[in-house]
């Protein structure tokens, strides 16, 4: 492994001697399959005639533009070029006066990126020595064998600084702390895409200690947090913890350097439910892996039913962060104040495991009216996946399905209006509404996986070529010229907001990370000792440390690209 991250940096360093920073060229630098439409973009002068185009065997295509396209929001002049079928496999060479780069075409264009994105989730965990990262090995740092039961979580048979053991799980985002709303959402997104690609998860090995059982790797991967997130239930009442914290964020350090005490915090109705709901799939999806992981699907239900109780019958016990005291706490809220898709989510999970009529009563009276790309503050679509599935299952398409599927078409449908006449050919990136805290992964990548989704159903690539455009987006063909997934691509982040990739003195970050993105909101301009480079909505990103408005990184993020990229690699 330490070898092929190797490999990785130098072929990135010789792309980068290839391109420069001011790029003018926009294209997908990851890659693409022959017979794909074949788009790139170029800003600025008119190409017509002076724009070069090389194939693998050194012939030279004639080129047409396309068509033109002037952003809303700065005015630039864009020419978008439809450089035709291209079938032959390789590098193709593009040359627009000094400016040259690459572009390649592969029969698995992203599978070398899905494997890294999905690989990630092995780097971030938490509570054990990172042995098998290559350079990016580091040492046990949060055994959290020792953490104190908050007072904003005591119960009778709990109470205040009660010691308690909850280890493993995956640090969320640039920080080092645990949170059941936004793993629970990650798992469940992940379980969604492993239900509709179980043979391609079958096969896909990203060297993980767990490789070489008898379970795909996505899954024993999703179970070393299922197994931190099993601790954060009150085994007296079945309530769930909001999340595992210190009372502040720490610095810029390793792991083993953070010496703050660590807290359970505040029992959630939203994060019960949605640890009852990922609960309730793990109990289905782990039933035929159980040489692996003996009794654990009975186990993972009878957690699911319990926290199920709790939430009903504490359906306001939102989180309030301003309530914390003694110590009070400042990190990750994750805070919501409905409940309404949690429960849409987690009686439609639990309907599909037990067949019980309660749990079909509560989703049809929380079932959606339209449908939105899933978020963790917004889980709905996490129901309707499950919906969706059953009905594949079934052949069945009748109630909510047929409801669900109806809404899934509408919004894709709606989703691909005008691509033909946008400035980078894609689905994503012309509203003004695509921009913002984490838009690469809710609006580009989720907006992706839909339109794959929907395909799915139909039995057809109706929306497959949208689903390509997002991810040519996101690779590289935007307005900012970045690939947004680190170590891949000649122009990615290489300064995330990510206390290990700051900390460890290795200089290109952890690979296959997925930044937040343009976010005109630019919420850390005050902090930040850098200058964003625009205000306009798909230019407003800096790859900078302290941007962690638009540079973060976060499980959430990386599970929706784990979904949209392996559904493409597929």
């Amino acid at each position: 492994m330490k070898k092929l991250l190797l490999t990785m940096a130098l072929a990135q360093a010789v792309l980068c001697m290839q391109a420069k920073d001011g790029v003018s060229i926009r294209r997908n630098q990851v890659g693409s399959y022959p017979h794909q439409e074949q788009v790139i973009v170029v800003e600025g002068a008119n190409p017509s005639g002076k724009l070069r185009v090389t194939t693998p065997d050194g012939k030279v295509l004639k080129l047409k533009l396309t068509r033109k396209a002037v952003s809303p929001w700065s005015g630039k002049t864009r020419y978008i070029i439809n450089l035709g079928d291209l079938s032959t496999t390789g590098r193709y060479q593009l040359t627009l006066g000094d400016e040259q780069c690459d572009l390649v075409v592969s029969e698995r264009p992203y599978h070398a990126i899905s494997t890294s994105v999905l690989r990630l989730f092995y780097l971030v965990r938490s509570g054990v020595p990172i042995e098998k990262g290559g350079v990016y090995n580091r040492p046990l740092g949060h055994a959290d064998t020792h953490v104190l039961v908050h007072p904003s979580a005591a119960s009778p048979l709990r109470p205040a600084g009660t010691v308690i053991s909850s280890p493993y799980g995956w640090y969320d985002a640039g920080d080092y702390n645990k949170y059941v709303v936004n793993s629970a959402f990650s798992i469940g997104l992940m379980f969604a895409a492993y239900e509709q690609l179980t043979d391609y998860f079958a096969q896909l090995n990203t060297d993980i200690p767990e490789s070489g059982n008898q379970t795909p790797d996505l899954l024993d991967e999703m179970m070393f947090n299922l197994k931190w997130l099993m601790t954060m239930q009150d085994p007296y009442d079945g309530g769930v913890y909001h999340k595992l914290t210190t009372p502040n964020f720490e610095g810029f350090v390793m792991p083993v350097d953070c010496h703050q005490p660590r807290y359970v915090v505040a029992k959630s109705v939203t994060a019960t439910l949605d640890f009852a709901a990922v609960m309730a799939d793990a109990a289905r999806l782990f039933e035929p892996f159980q040489q692996d992981y003996p009794g654990f699907p009975a186990q993972a239900a009878a957690m699911a039913e319990r926290a199920y109780q709790w939430a009903k019958a504490n359906p306001t016990a939102f989180y309030h962060q301003g309530r914390i005291t003694d110590p009070a706490v400042t990190t990750g809220t994750y805070g919501d104040g409905s409940a309404a898709d949690e429960f849409f989510w987690a009686a439609s999970a639990l309907y599909r495991l037990t067949g019980s009529q309660s749990y079909l009563d509560e989703a049809l009276q929380r079932q959606p009216q339209t449908f939105t790309t899933p978020s963790w503050g917004n889980v709905a679509s996490l129901g309707a996946f499950e919906w969706l599935a059953a009905g594949m299952e079934s052949g069945n398409r009748e109630g909510i399905c047929d409801a669900m599927y109806r809404q899934l078409l509408a919004y894709c449908d709606d989703a691909i209006k005008g691509v033909e006449t946008s400035c980078f050919q894609s689905p994503y990136g012309n509203k003004p509404y695509d921009f913002g805290w984490g838009c690469l992964a809710e609006k580009c990548c989720c907006q992706g996986m839909l339109l794959l989704y929907a395909d799915k159903l139909l039995g057809t690539p109706k929306y497959r070529r949208y689903a390509l455009e997002n991810a040519d987006y996101l690779l590289g063909r935007n307005a900012t010229g970045y690939c947004f997934v680190t170590g891949f691509g000649d122009k990615s982040p290489m300064h995330p907001h990510h206390r290990p990739s700051e900390a460890d003195g290795i200089t290109p970050p952890f690979p296959g990370m997925l930044v937040g993105g343009p976010n005109p909101g630019q919420q850390d301009k005050a902090t930040v000792n850098h200058d964003y480079p625009s205000n306009y909505p798909d230019e407003s990103y800096l790859d900078v440390m302290e941007s962690y408005a638009s540079n973060e990184v976060a499980i959430n993020w990386n599970a929706s690209l784990v979904a949209f990229l392996c559904w493409l690699d597929k």
